[in-house]
C-alpha cells in the first residue's frame, strides 16, 4: 500500500488570478518581501500497488485521465509507503 501526494499547479505561462489576489493581500498585510504566489491543488491518493514503480504508473495514468488539465496545468508527485 502506498500514498501518492500530488501537487497540481498552473503552468508558469498561465495567469493565476487567485495567486495574484493572495499576493496583493499579503502586500496589504505588510509582507512586501513576497514576490510571487501561485495557487494550486494538493491531492492525496491511497494506492494498492505491489511497488513504487507500479504506483507511479498509476499516478501518471490518473493524472493524464482526470486530475490534471495538461493544457494549463502541470503536476509533481511523491509516493511513500502507507
Amino acid at each position: 500500500m502506498f500514498i501518492a501526494r500530488i501537487n497540481v499547479t498552473l503552468k508558469e505561462s498561465v495567469l493565476d488570478p487567485q495567486g495574484s489576489t493572495v499576493q496583493g493581500t499579503l502586500h496589504e498585510l505588510g509582507e512586501s518581501s513576497v514576490q510571487d504566489v501561485r495557487v494550486g491543488k494538493y491531492i492525496e491518493v491511497k494506492l494498492d500497488s505491489p511497488d513504487i514503480a507500479s504506483a507511479q504508473k498509476i499516478v501518471d495514468r490518473i493524472c493524464e485521465k482526470l486530475l490534471v488539465n495538461h493544457v494549463i496545468e502541470t503536476y509533481r508527485s511523491e509516493i511513500i509507503p502507507a
